[in-house]
């Protein structure tokens, strides 16, 4: 079974920086497109950041210039490097993967739990 764990959110004063790390597990082939999400309270769940296995990345306009993303193949881990935070920043921040199980098998996306980003002072 694949399994996404997200972890490193907390809260951060306004302006402020953190890093959310998110790690793939089970049997996996390969992973295709790694990223982030987010839904804000009372507010629908949007592409925060994509990255695929080749280094090309996607970045939604609010957070371009403030938001890196990033990940080790390896490990299977995509990270969210978040600096100067905004209280609008504040949702919960879903990750999600593309992968393939078994060669010759369809790319299936897979999601992880959230985890919460609160900024504020």
């Amino acid at each position: 079974q694949v399994q996404l764990v997200e972890s490193g959110g907390g809260l951060v004063q306004p302006g402020g920086s953190l890093r959310l790390s998110c790690a793939v597990s089970g049997s996996i082939f390969s992973i295709y497109v790694m990223g982030w999400y987010r839904q804000a309270p009372g507010k629908q769940c949007e592409l925060v950041a994509v990255i695929t296995s080749g280094g090309s990345t996607n970045y939604a306009d609010s957070v371009k210039g403030r938001f890196i993303i990033s990940r080790d193949n390896a490990k299977n881990t995509v990270y969210l490097q978040m600096n100067s935070l905004k209280p609008e920043d504040t949702a919960v921040y879903y990750c999600n993967a593309e992968v393939a199980v078994v060669p010759d098998t369809p790319w299936m996306d897979y999601w992880g739990k959230g985890t919460l980003v609160t900024v504020s002072s």
